[in-house]
């Protein structure tokens, strides 16, 4: 039985989960059908096929070895049983009002960390599946294909061979020790400079504008969720005529859509500029990790306070600008890299800790997570409609992930229920921002 430790950064992610904080990731797909039973057809097909699905299987224990003591592993579940992981449901009105219920509930830690529930629609034409993976098995990359080895297969273009390097003997390494010494040592100190200058940013962020408390709550372990459709071709049309990114133009959505529901609720913008943690993937393929989260980010203040649609699009842009430039290894928003300098029994004992501390950090989290063009299938039937769901971190109220599938843009928002009743009123607000942007762009 062969086990891979966790990278750091997800040892961090499994430690700082609580039962009111759960850590997984999870993704609403709504799927056509014409047939009543296509749901249950569909829970009897992921069963099937998560059998065969060797990332499926793994589970996650505890490693108390003398050079990772306190870590965590992945391993084959020797008792595995797709059974206990895939549930079908009773038909129900309201996807987004199940889906909330469920992603409350912390995945078992016993048995591998992920669940998918068959949700039959009540019109008889539709059924949806919520898959939830624990961050530790899986960042928004690898669950997209753990969530693929499931669904119908799709043909994909032919890749040509790769290169194979050839092996190099461990002499070898050992030779080339000395020479090597200068570059490790340079390479020491740079990550000591990188982790004064990522503090410092920190500390840095934490002055000036306030966030709302609309985005900061006590814990209550609840959860609702709620989805928005957008056509890409508006949120083009936006960009080509002020400049700027697909994603500058959607992070902006984000700050207008809080502005309108604060003013709404009757919580006030006036002076409102939170912190929004922008994800950024250091993934690279076939590297010794290859489940591991490899994360940065980006810390931006969203321009809340601004009445400009135009001015509020042109400080985002700025400020992404502004920390693509210094890079992903740097800046506030790079804490998550720190993860690496800390051994795996500080992650153990300190884990609950570094969870509160996220307040502390960033304010909302808004994330992308990218999904294939193809159209994708399950059981023969379209998936139309697939929305992205983060973790909430403690203290904090909403979460924003977003994704671009068949010309369509795809909002996911999570948010505590009992400190954000009214999500359905942020989501119509980022439906409304865009047309007001669609708006201030014509001449």
């Amino acid at each position: 039985m062969t086990s891979d430790l966790l990278a750091p950064l997800d040892l961090a992610f499994w430690n700082m989960e609580s039962d009111r904080h759960p850590m997984h990731l999870g993704a609403l797909g709504v799927f056509t059908t014409h047939s009543p039973t296509a749901g249950a057809h569909a829970a009897d097909l992921l069963a099937a096929r998560a059998a065969a699905v060797p990332g499926l299987r793994m589970r996650i224990r505890d490693v108390w070895q003398p050079l990772s003591f306190g870590g965590a592993a992945r391993e084959p579940d020797p008792d595995f049983d797709p059974l206990n992981h895939v549930r079908l449901h009773a038909p129900t009105g309201d996807f987004h009002a199940a889906a909330g219920r469920l992603m409350e509930r912390p995945l078992e830690r016993g048995r591998p960390p992920w669940e998918a529930h068959v949700l039959p629609g009540e019109d008889g034409v539709s059924f949806a599946v919520l898959f939830k993976f624990h961050h530790a098995l899986a960042d928004g990359l690898r669950a997209l294909k753990l969530a693929a080895g499931v669904l119908d297969p799709v043909d994909l273009p032919e890749r040509g061979p790769r290169a194979i390097e050839p092996p190099r003997s461990l002499l070898s390494d050992v030779r080339r020790l000395p020479g090597q010494f200068p570059e490790l040592v340079r390479g020491a100190l740079s990550d000591v400079g990188r982790a004064l200058d990522i503090g410092a940013s920190l500390a840095r962020s934490t002055f000036g504008m306030r966030p709302s408390s609309a985005l900061t709550s006590a814990p209550s372990g609840t959860r609702r969720t709620a989805g928005v459709v957008l056509d890409i071709d508006d949120v083009h049309r936006v960009r080509k005529s002020v400049g700027g990114t697909v994603n500058d133009v959607l992070i902006a959505v984000v700050a207008g859509a809080l502005r309108r529901w604060l003013d709404e609720r009757g919580d006030g913008s006036d002076g409102v500029a939170p912190r929004a943690l922008i994800p950024v993937s250091r993934r690279r393929p076939h590297t010794a990790h290859p489940q591991g989260n490899r994360l940065s980010g980006y810390l931006i203040r969203l321009p809340v306070d601004d009445p400009d649609p135009l001015r509020r699009l042109d400080t985002v842009r700025t400020a992404m600008i502004r920390n693509k430039d210094a890079g992903p290894n740097r800046g506030a928003g790079a804490v998550a890299l720190l993860a690496d300098h800390v051994p795996a029994l500080g992650h153990r004992l300190g884990g609950p800790l570094v969870g509160q501390a996220a307040r502390l950090w960033f304010d909302i989290l808004v994330t992308s997570v990218p999904l294939p063009g193809l159209g994708l299938k399950l059981g023969g039937h379209q998936l139309t409609e697939v929305y992205p769901f983060a973790p909430l971190a403690p203290g904090q109220s909403l979460a924003v992930a977003i994704s671009t599938y068949r010309g369509r843009v795809h909002y996911g928002l999570v948010a505590d229920a009992r400190a954000v009743p009214d999500l359905d009123v942020f989501a119509r607000a980022v439906t409304d921002e865009v047309g007001t942007l669609i708006a201030a762009c014509q001449p």
